[in-house]
């Protein structure tokens, strides 16, 4: 098992023993070197065990069969994960394995379930892996895991696991300004109980060079000058909303915002026994849909999204409730002027012939190219790869295409199986696929082959988003594309995230200077200030215990 000079590097301190986060760009090896570390400490002593949590399904096996697979000759090692039995005899599997790969969720579910075959404590590991660390914030299972881990040291208890957490990116939470940055690192720190945050300079020998940066490029479309579609579409929900004698007509049809408000309306219609505010909501939500998706793709993908949500409604329900008739009368009598409008070249979606040019000069150029488009929902990643599939242009240049979307379930979608990702990504590595149409699911942890080709296709994401994609762009010479209309807020937001992963490193780089004493001192005071909080253990210690703790 090879390690680079570099991983070397950062894992000097792991081996030593102390709680540390390894900080390297996607690409550059963190679990190569995370397995080393956790063979070394297996090999150190008999008793010791390790757990490796990450915090998605597939990342479970994936991890198996991947790097740890070094490991299955010398130790016992297995993976839980929710598709899994073994969940529920979780304490048996510690007892009989070296290694336990698992989603934080089966982790924190086993040290809060008291039933003696699934129960386990933390002192029964002796190394705590933690994958994309930058995750244990707020109130996630990771943090919550490592709330119940600090309780216990911070009450005296010994024999708690080593910590060893990895990241390529750590943000800023949120902050915009060089303190607020520094607080966040800071607090991710004292989340992970680790002393210090362990990285290579990327200007290094041993790093230069060994993973390729992408060239980024903006490819930017002007808006369209009319969109009649969109404009009907905005009409209808106004009539809606006049039906329902809401007086608070939102400017804000087709956007995140306000599909929050119409789940909300949705949710208070059902409190209140409305059936009125309830159907009305759903159907609105639908147009909502459409709207974003006319905003992201063809006008006729968004018309056919309302179309079959129509034809099922027409299907299943009596139609009995004069709300639900107001409704269906309302898109039958405007359908075929939709459809009409949906069908007009001249008010076509102008990000789309963007999109077909810079994939057209890409697979053009080299025929081995492997890329991913990264689009905001489900339904138009689904909505994309039609428009793949119906663009001559794009079958000539031999771009072969399938959709890779979360596994969760979604009352708007269909959701993918585990399987399914599965055979999907096999076919992508396989080569029987040189393009996915993904969501954020593909942006980090997964096993995905180097591209050649990323393109962040009119999103409005945070800076760890930005470079958890940016970094799947791994091949020699490869682009990172950001697609999007000029002025838009996607753009604003892109350059602010640039500017946010310049305040993410200079933040990190003054963590790691601080005086010893100093960064021992300050995270670890505001985690105690918060679990003062929150524990009652800790709020019974006499104030001569705590100072002394």
């Amino acid at each position: 098992m090879e390690l680079r000079d570099y991983q070397w590097e950062v894992i000097g301190p792991a081996l030593e023993g102390k709680n540390i986060i390894i900080w390297l760009p996607t690409g550059a090896g963190k679990t190569r070197a995370a397995v080393y570390v956790c063979k070394k400490h297996l090999e150190s002593q008999a008793k010791n065990k390790v757990v490796v949590i990450v915090n998605t399904v597939p990342l479970v096996d994936q991890h198996l069969k991947n790097e740890f697979c070094f490991l299955q000759g010398q130790f016992q090692i297995t993976s839980v994960s929710g598709d899994s039995i073994q969940k529920l005899f979780f304490s048996e599997i510690v007892r009989n394995h070296d290694l336990i790969i698992c989603t934080a969720q089966i982790l924190y579910n086993a040290l809060n379930n008291q039933a003696e075959e699934m129960h386990v404590e933390l002192t029964d590991f002796s190394l705590l892996v933690i994958d994309e660390c930058h995750h244990t914030h707020k109130g996630t299972v990771y943090n919550k895991i490592m709330e119940n881990y600090l309780d216990r040291k911070l009450n005296g208890q010994q024999g708690l696991p080593q910590i060893l957490g990895l990241t390529a990116s750590l943000g800023t939470g949120s902050s915009n300004n060089l303190e607020a940055a520094k607080g966040h690192i800071l607090e991710i720190c004292a989340n992970l109980d680790v002393e210090r945050i362990v990285s290579i300079d990327k200007q290094n020998p041993s790093f230069d060079g060994k993973v390729p940066c992408p060239k980024k490029q903006y490819d930017l479309t002007e808006p369209r000058l009319q969109d009649p579609f969109g404009e009907k579409l905005k009409e209808i929900m106004t009539q809606i909303y006049t039906y329902l004698n809401v007086s608070d007509i939102t400017a804000n049809f087709g956007t995140k915002w306000f599909e929050q408000q119409i789940v909300e309306l949705g949710v208070k219609g059902a409190k209140e026994c409305c059936p009125k505010t309830r159907v009305c909501a759903l159907h609105l939500r639908k147009y909502n849909d459409a709207l974003m998706i006319n905003e992201t793709v063809r006008m006729i993908d968004a018309f056919n999204i309302l179309d079959e949500f129509y034809l099922i409604e027409r299907a299943t329900k009596k139609l009995t409730q004069k709300s639900e008739q107001f409704l269906f009368q309302l898109f039958d009598e405007n359908r075929l002027s939709l459809l009409d409008l949906a069908k007009d070249s001249r008010y076509e979606n102008p990000k789309l012939g963007k999109l077909q040019q810079v994939l057209q000069d890409q697979f053009q150029e080299l025929k081995s190219s492997r890329g991913i488009v990264f689009t905001w929902t489900r339904q138009s990643a689904y909505s994309l790869h039609k428009w793949v599939l119906d663009n001559q242009a794009l079958c000539e240049v031999g771009i072969k295409s399938d959709v890779l979307t979360g596994a969760g379930s979604s009352s708007q979608t269909k959701h993918m199986t585990q399987q399914e990702q599965q055979d999907v990504l096999h076919r992508f590595r396989k080569g029987q696929l040189n393009l996915l149409l993904s969501t954020s699911v593909a942006e980090e942890g997964l096993d995905i082959p180097e591209c050649n080709i990323i393109i962040r296709y009119g999103l409005l994401t945070n800076e760890i988003a930005m470079m958890q994609a940016r970094g799947r762009a791994r091949a020699p010479n490869s682009i990172c594309s950001i697609l999007a209309k000029t002025n838009s807020k996607e753009v604003a937001r892109e350059r602010l995230n640039e500017t946010l992963e310049i305040l993410m490193e200079s933040a990190i780089k003054w963590v790691q200077k601080m005086p010893e004493e100093e960064y021992r001192q300050k995270p670890i005071l505001q985690k105690i200030t918060r679990l003062c909080d929150t524990s009652p253990r800790i709020q019974r210690l006499e104030a001569g215990q705590f100072h002394q703790l």
